[in-house]
Protein backbone atom coordinates (compact mmCIF):
# COMPACT_ATOMS: atom_id res chain seq x y z
CA UNK A 1 0.00 0.00 0.00
CA UNK A 2 1.39 3.38 -1.01
CA UNK A 3 0.94 6.32 1.32
CA UNK A 4 0.15 9.53 -0.50
CA UNK A 5 2.49 12.32 0.51
CA UNK A 6 0.95 15.65 1.52
CA UNK A 7 1.11 18.30 -1.15
CA UNK A 8 4.03 20.68 -0.72
CA UNK A 9 2.90 24.29 -0.81
CA UNK A 10 5.07 27.12 -2.01
CA UNK A 11 5.59 29.78 0.65
CA UNK A 12 3.50 32.92 0.18
CA UNK A 13 5.08 35.60 -1.96
CA UNK A 14 5.66 38.82 0.03
CA UNK A 15 4.64 42.06 -1.58
CA UNK A 16 4.48 45.67 -0.45
CA UNK A 17 2.06 48.26 -1.80
CA UNK A 18 1.49 51.90 -0.92
CA UNK A 19 -1.94 53.05 0.21
CA UNK A 20 -2.58 56.64 1.29
CA UNK A 21 1.17 57.17 1.24
CA UNK A 22 1.81 54.39 3.76
CA UNK A 23 3.30 50.91 3.39
CA UNK A 24 0.95 47.91 3.43
CA UNK A 25 2.48 44.44 3.66
CA UNK A 26 0.77 41.69 1.67
CA UNK A 27 1.37 38.03 0.88
CA UNK A 28 0.18 36.16 -2.21
CA UNK A 29 -0.22 32.45 -2.84
CA UNK A 30 -1.47 30.34 -5.72
CA UNK A 31 -1.47 30.93 -9.49
CA UNK A 32 -0.83 34.56 -10.38
CA UNK A 33 -3.48 34.51 -13.11
CA UNK A 34 -6.19 32.78 -11.05
CA UNK A 35 -9.35 34.39 -9.67
CA UNK A 36 -8.34 36.57 -6.70
CA UNK A 37 -9.43 35.93 -3.12
CA UNK A 38 -8.67 38.65 -0.57
CA UNK A 39 -8.69 37.54 3.08
CA UNK A 40 -8.89 40.28 5.72
CA UNK A 41 -7.86 39.67 9.32
CA UNK A 42 -9.56 41.09 12.39
CA UNK A 43 -8.51 42.69 15.66
CA UNK A 44 -5.79 42.31 16.92
CA UNK A 45 -4.51 39.74 14.43
CA UNK A 46 -2.60 39.92 11.17
CA UNK A 47 -2.50 37.88 7.96
CA UNK A 48 -1.33 34.75 9.84
CA UNK A 49 -4.88 34.21 11.11
CA UNK A 50 -5.62 32.68 7.67
CA UNK A 51 -2.62 30.32 7.74
CA UNK A 52 -4.83 27.20 7.70
CA UNK A 53 -7.03 28.39 4.84
CA UNK A 54 -4.40 29.80 2.47
CA UNK A 55 -2.73 26.52 1.37
CA UNK A 56 -5.91 24.67 0.28
CA UNK A 57 -7.49 27.75 -1.29
CA UNK A 58 -4.32 28.55 -3.21
CA UNK A 59 -4.67 25.29 -5.15
CA UNK A 60 -7.18 27.07 -7.39
CA UNK A 61 -7.14 30.75 -6.47
CA UNK A 62 -4.77 33.67 -6.19
CA UNK A 63 -5.01 34.24 -2.45
CA UNK A 64 -3.94 37.61 -1.04
CA UNK A 65 -3.58 38.23 2.68
CA UNK A 66 -2.68 41.80 3.66
CA UNK A 67 -1.84 43.20 7.05
CA UNK A 68 -4.28 46.08 7.22
CA UNK A 69 -2.70 49.49 7.65
CA UNK A 70 -1.53 49.78 11.26
CA UNK A 71 -1.42 46.05 11.98
CA UNK A 72 1.21 43.34 11.72
CA UNK A 73 4.07 44.27 9.43
CA UNK A 74 2.29 47.25 7.84
CA UNK A 75 3.11 50.85 8.66
CA UNK A 76 1.43 52.57 11.62
CA UNK A 77 1.00 56.19 10.53
CA UNK A 78 -0.20 58.66 13.15
CA UNK A 79 -1.16 61.33 10.61
CA UNK A 80 -3.88 59.29 8.87
CA UNK A 81 -7.51 58.87 9.94
CA UNK A 82 -8.96 55.48 10.85
CA UNK A 83 -12.68 56.24 11.08
CA UNK A 84 -14.96 53.66 9.50
CA UNK A 85 -15.82 55.45 6.26
CA UNK A 86 -12.15 56.24 5.65
CA UNK A 87 -11.16 52.64 6.34
CA UNK A 88 -13.78 51.28 3.91
CA UNK A 89 -12.65 53.70 1.21
CA UNK A 90 -9.04 52.78 2.01
CA UNK A 91 -9.88 49.13 1.36
CA UNK A 92 -10.98 50.16 -2.12
CA UNK A 93 -7.67 51.97 -2.55
CA UNK A 94 -5.87 48.80 -1.46
CA UNK A 95 -7.59 46.99 -4.33
CA UNK A 96 -6.41 49.77 -6.63
CA UNK A 97 -2.84 49.38 -5.37
CA UNK A 98 -3.06 45.63 -5.98
CA UNK A 99 -4.46 46.34 -9.47
CA UNK A 100 -7.64 44.38 -8.76
CA UNK A 101 -10.93 45.50 -10.23
CA UNK A 102 -12.96 42.99 -8.23
CA UNK A 103 -12.25 40.23 -5.72
CA UNK A 104 -13.79 37.48 -3.70
CA UNK A 105 -13.68 39.05 -0.25
CA UNK A 106 -13.64 37.32 3.14
CA UNK A 107 -13.22 39.13 6.43
CA UNK A 108 -13.02 38.05 10.06
CA UNK A 109 -13.96 40.38 12.92
CA UNK A 110 -12.88 43.93 11.97
CA UNK A 111 -12.03 42.67 8.49
CA UNK A 112 -15.62 41.49 8.10
CA UNK A 113 -16.91 44.87 9.27
CA UNK A 114 -14.88 46.58 6.54
CA UNK A 115 -15.81 43.94 3.97
CA UNK A 116 -19.52 44.52 4.51
CA UNK A 117 -18.98 48.25 4.10
CA UNK A 118 -17.09 47.82 0.84
CA UNK A 119 -19.68 45.39 -0.56
CA UNK A 120 -22.36 48.03 0.05
CA UNK A 121 -20.37 51.09 -1.02
CA UNK A 122 -18.68 49.55 -4.07
CA UNK A 123 -20.72 46.46 -4.96
CA UNK A 124 -19.09 46.02 -8.35
CA UNK A 125 -15.77 45.26 -6.67
CA UNK A 126 -16.99 42.30 -4.56
CA UNK A 127 -17.71 39.14 -6.51
CA UNK A 128 -18.47 37.01 -3.45
CA UNK A 129 -18.53 37.94 0.23
CA UNK A 130 -17.80 35.98 3.41
CA UNK A 131 -18.20 37.42 6.91
CA UNK A 132 -16.83 35.51 9.88
CA UNK A 133 -17.53 36.40 13.53
CA UNK A 134 -17.74 40.13 12.90
CA UNK A 135 -19.71 43.00 14.38
CA UNK A 136 -20.93 43.51 10.78
CA UNK A 137 -24.29 45.30 10.98
CA UNK A 138 -24.38 45.03 14.78
CA UNK A 139 -22.00 45.51 17.67
CA UNK A 140 -20.41 43.75 20.64
CA UNK A 141 -21.88 42.02 23.65
CA UNK A 142 -22.52 44.38 26.57
CA UNK A 143 -19.23 43.77 28.42
CA UNK A 144 -17.05 44.24 25.36
CA UNK A 145 -19.08 47.17 24.11
CA UNK A 146 -18.15 48.91 27.36
CA UNK A 147 -14.47 47.94 27.09
CA UNK A 148 -14.01 49.14 23.52
CA UNK A 149 -16.05 52.28 24.18
CA UNK A 150 -13.76 53.19 27.09
CA UNK A 151 -10.61 52.65 25.03
CA UNK A 152 -12.12 54.74 22.24
CA UNK A 153 -12.92 57.51 24.73
CA UNK A 154 -9.35 57.43 26.03
CA UNK A 155 -7.98 57.61 22.50
CA UNK A 156 -9.90 60.77 21.60
CA UNK A 157 -9.65 62.59 24.94
CA UNK A 158 -6.32 64.41 25.41
CA UNK A 159 -6.47 64.26 29.22
CA UNK A 160 -6.88 60.49 29.11
CA UNK A 161 -4.65 59.64 26.17
CA UNK A 162 -1.29 60.10 27.89
CA UNK A 163 -2.01 57.83 30.89
CA UNK A 164 -3.71 55.34 28.55
CA UNK A 165 -0.51 54.99 26.52
CA UNK A 166 1.15 53.47 29.59
CA UNK A 167 -1.24 50.53 29.83
CA UNK A 168 0.25 47.05 29.13
CA UNK A 169 -1.68 46.37 25.94
CA UNK A 170 0.61 43.56 24.78
CA UNK A 171 0.24 41.70 28.08
CA UNK A 172 -3.54 42.23 28.16
CA UNK A 173 -4.02 40.90 24.65
CA UNK A 174 -1.65 38.00 25.33
CA UNK A 175 -3.72 37.03 28.36
CA UNK A 176 -6.96 37.23 26.34
CA UNK A 177 -5.55 34.91 23.66
CA UNK A 178 -3.82 32.51 26.07
CA UNK A 179 -6.70 29.97 26.05
CA UNK A 180 -6.20 29.52 22.29
CA UNK A 181 -2.53 28.79 22.88
CA UNK A 182 -3.26 26.33 25.70
CA UNK A 183 -5.77 24.52 23.48
CA UNK A 184 -3.19 24.17 20.71
CA UNK A 185 -5.11 26.39 18.29
CA UNK A 186 -2.63 29.28 18.24
CA UNK A 187 1.13 28.94 17.99
CA UNK A 188 3.10 31.14 20.42
CA UNK A 189 5.10 32.64 17.56
CA UNK A 190 1.92 33.75 15.79
CA UNK A 191 0.66 35.32 19.01
CA UNK A 192 3.97 37.17 19.34
CA UNK A 193 3.37 38.73 15.93
CA UNK A 194 -0.11 39.81 16.94
CA UNK A 195 0.86 41.62 20.14
CA UNK A 196 4.58 42.32 20.53
CA UNK A 197 4.46 45.62 18.63
CA UNK A 198 2.00 46.89 21.26
CA UNK A 199 4.78 46.72 23.85
CA UNK A 200 6.64 49.61 22.19
CA UNK A 201 5.84 53.27 22.90
CA UNK A 202 5.23 53.82 19.17
CA UNK A 203 2.88 50.86 19.00
CA UNK A 204 0.87 52.01 22.00
CA UNK A 205 0.57 55.52 20.59
CA UNK A 206 -0.74 54.21 17.29
CA UNK A 207 -3.21 51.88 19.01
CA UNK A 208 -4.68 54.81 20.95
CA UNK A 209 -4.70 56.87 17.75
CA UNK A 210 -6.66 54.11 16.01
CA UNK A 211 -9.16 53.80 18.85
CA UNK A 212 -9.59 57.56 18.92
CA UNK A 213 -11.24 57.25 15.50
CA UNK A 214 -13.09 54.02 16.27
CA UNK A 215 -16.76 54.11 17.25
CA UNK A 216 -18.55 51.24 18.98
CA UNK A 217 -22.27 51.89 18.25
CA UNK A 218 -23.93 50.03 15.37
CA UNK A 219 -24.05 51.66 11.97
CA UNK A 220 -27.74 51.54 11.03
CA UNK A 221 -27.06 52.15 7.33
CA UNK A 222 -25.29 48.79 7.13
CA UNK A 223 -28.41 47.04 8.46
CA UNK A 224 -30.73 49.01 6.15
CA UNK A 225 -28.87 47.94 3.03
CA UNK A 226 -28.35 44.26 3.78
CA UNK A 227 -31.19 43.32 1.41
CA UNK A 228 -29.47 45.22 -1.39
CA UNK A 229 -26.46 42.89 -1.45
CA UNK A 230 -26.58 40.81 -4.61
CA UNK A 231 -23.27 38.93 -4.48
CA UNK A 232 -23.17 35.33 -3.19
CA UNK A 233 -22.60 35.58 0.56
CA UNK A 234 -21.47 33.21 3.29
CA UNK A 235 -21.77 33.82 7.03
CA UNK A 236 -19.55 31.66 9.24
CA UNK A 237 -19.77 31.87 13.03
CA UNK A 238 -18.61 30.18 16.19
CA UNK A 239 -21.59 30.03 18.56
CA UNK A 240 -19.43 30.39 21.69
CA UNK A 241 -18.09 33.83 20.74
CA UNK A 242 -17.95 35.97 23.92
CA UNK A 243 -17.55 39.18 21.92
CA UNK A 244 -20.12 38.92 19.14
CA UNK A 245 -23.50 37.25 19.48
CA UNK A 246 -24.62 34.60 16.97
CA UNK A 247 -27.75 36.75 16.61
CA UNK A 248 -25.66 38.98 14.35
CA UNK A 249 -25.01 35.98 12.12
CA UNK A 250 -28.61 34.82 11.97
CA UNK A 251 -29.86 38.33 11.16
CA UNK A 252 -27.17 38.76 8.52
CA UNK A 253 -27.87 35.41 6.88
CA UNK A 254 -31.63 35.87 7.15
CA UNK A 255 -31.58 39.29 5.49
CA UNK A 256 -28.94 39.08 2.77
CA UNK A 257 -30.62 37.35 -0.19
CA UNK A 258 -29.40 33.78 -0.64
CA UNK A 259 -26.78 33.94 2.11
CA UNK A 260 -25.49 30.61 3.44
CA UNK A 261 -25.09 30.34 7.22
CA UNK A 262 -22.56 28.03 8.88
CA UNK A 263 -22.89 27.98 12.68
CA UNK A 264 -20.20 26.01 14.51
CA UNK A 265 -21.26 24.75 17.94
CA UNK A 266 -17.78 23.90 19.18
CA UNK A 267 -16.02 27.16 18.30
CA UNK A 268 -15.79 30.69 19.62
CA UNK A 269 -14.53 33.89 18.07
CA UNK A 270 -11.40 32.50 16.40
CA UNK A 271 -13.13 30.12 14.01
CA UNK A 272 -10.26 29.93 11.51
CA UNK A 273 -8.02 28.55 14.28
CA UNK A 274 -10.59 26.47 16.16
CA UNK A 275 -12.36 24.89 13.16
CA UNK A 276 -9.99 25.40 10.21
CA UNK A 277 -11.39 22.63 8.01
CA UNK A 278 -15.00 23.75 8.46
CA UNK A 279 -14.08 27.34 7.61
CA UNK A 280 -12.13 26.26 4.53
CA UNK A 281 -15.07 24.13 3.40
CA UNK A 282 -17.51 27.03 3.83
CA UNK A 283 -15.24 29.32 1.81
CA UNK A 284 -14.86 26.64 -0.84
CA UNK A 285 -18.65 26.34 -1.19
CA UNK A 286 -18.95 30.10 -1.54
CA UNK A 287 -16.29 30.23 -4.24
CA UNK A 288 -18.16 27.59 -6.27
CA UNK A 289 -21.33 29.68 -6.39
CA UNK A 290 -22.01 31.50 -9.66
CA UNK A 291 -21.99 35.28 -9.71
CA UNK A 292 -24.31 37.57 -11.63
CA UNK A 293 -21.46 38.58 -13.94
CA UNK A 294 -20.27 35.01 -14.49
Amino acid sequence: MTTQRPRAYDPPRPRTVTVDGARVACWESGPRDAEPVLLLHGYPADHHCWRHQVPPLSDRYRVITPDLLGWGASERPLHLSFDYDTEVARLGRLLDALELDAVNLAGHDYGGFLSLGLAQAQPGRVRRLAILNSRAQGTFTRRWYAVFSLVSLAGRTPALRRPATRLPYAALHRRALAPLVRAGHLEPGVLDGYVDWMATPEGRRWLLHYFGDYRTPPRPELRRHLRDLTCPTAVVWGRADPYLSPAIATELAGTVPGAELTLLDDAGHWVMDERPDAVTAALGRLLERPTSNG
